[in-house]
């Protein structure tokens, strides 16, 4: 797959050079990056990356004769890359991965990581949280959170669908342009694509959730999810969705099979897990991220967390 800068148009980032010094500088600012080092291997050092696409998803190709190590944090965006050629080392140290040629692999989202990367030809897709979070409504009860199961292989037929969304979405962009309609359905369709290679873990929504009959279950939801930060009771909750509170409880049962603060609870368990993968170990206390969302009994946090994501607490802090 060829990146470059669509016709009439120019990349988002567009770098190259043959200097350790610059590369540093020209590439870690793009991920945030922190104590990065990089090193001649065999032969002449030089290094190219180049950009296109726009806020909501770009594609990207960084090549380097030469070696790259340092630390890493993407956020407010999802980022699946992978290498043709070289090696590649990210999350060192911590839930490692070694990338295979060809095989797409996801950062760690939301949280700083070590990589270390030699003689390398990689491809990047960023993908907004915005519209990943979006086309997964399509399929699942999203309440903010971005959780993919990272390290499952994704099977060869969804790798296969993914190349063709990607290249699609290149071709989309040197033809029809950032502006597009058509560039707006190739970066969801490039989302659909990501969401078959990866499990998505968040629950599938119910059958009919969109239409019109569960509008203010779906009201109610969509309140208790802006809102699960805040103290939130069943009144507080009937009244935005505009039911009674039995009216509530009947149609979260009937619906999703549990009642409504028993949503709530899932939302801020899911949300402390969030808070968990992003923090710094030793800068974070488990029992600070269960209180932040309301968990005041540490042993009941505690079992129900390992049940929803099959660790304990103080595992997820330490990967």
């Amino acid at each position: 797959m060829s990146i470059t800068a669509p016709e009439g148009s120019s990349a988002l980032v567009s770098v190259a050079g043959d200097d350790t010094d610059a590369a540093v500088s020209d590439l870690a600012g793009m991920y945030a990056g922190r104590s990065w080092h990089s090193g001649r291997t065999d032969g002449d050092y030089w290094y190219r990356y180049v950009a296109i696409g726009d806020d909501a998803m770009s594609i990207r190709r960084s090549q380097m004769h030469g070696s790259l190590r340092g630390d890493v944090a993407v956020e407010g965006e999802v980022v699946v890359q992978w290498i043709d050629s070289g090696s590649a080392t990210i999350d060192v140290g911590r839930d490692e991965q070694q990338l295979q040629h060809g095989v797409p692999v996801l950062f760690p989202i939301e949280r700083r990581f070590d990589m270390d990367y030699r003689d390398w030809d990689q491809r990047l897709v960023h993908l907004s949280r915005d519209l990943v979070l979006d086309v997964a409504s399509e399929q699942y009860l999203v309440d903010g959170s971005v959780d993919f199961d990272r390290h499952a292989a994704p099977t060869a037929a969804s790798v296969d669908q993914w190349r063709r969304a990607v290249a699609t979405s290149v071709r989309v962009l040197r033809d029809e342009g950032v502006g597009s309609l058509a560039w707006h359905e190739a970066q969801r369709d490039t989302a659909r694509a990501l969401l078959g290679m990866y499990r998505f873990r968040a629950e599938a929504a119910p059958t009919g959730w969109d239409e019109h009959r569960n509008a203010r279950i779906r009201t109610a939801v969509e309140h208790i999810q802006a809102h699960a930060h805040e103290p939130l009771t069943v009144s507080d909750v009937a009244r935005v969705a505009d039911l009674s509170v039995r009216g509530l409880q009947e149609a979260f049962q009937r619906t999703l099979d549990r009642s409504p603060m028993q949503y709530l609870r899932e939302v801020r368990l899911r949300r402390a897990h969030e808070d968990l993968l992003r923090a710094e170990p030793g800068q974070v206390a488990v029992a600070d991220v269960a209180a932040r969302w309301g968990f005041t009994h540490m042993g009941r946090f505690s079992g129900e967390y390992l049940r929803r994501f099959g660790e304990y607490p103080k595992q997820t802090l330490r990967r």
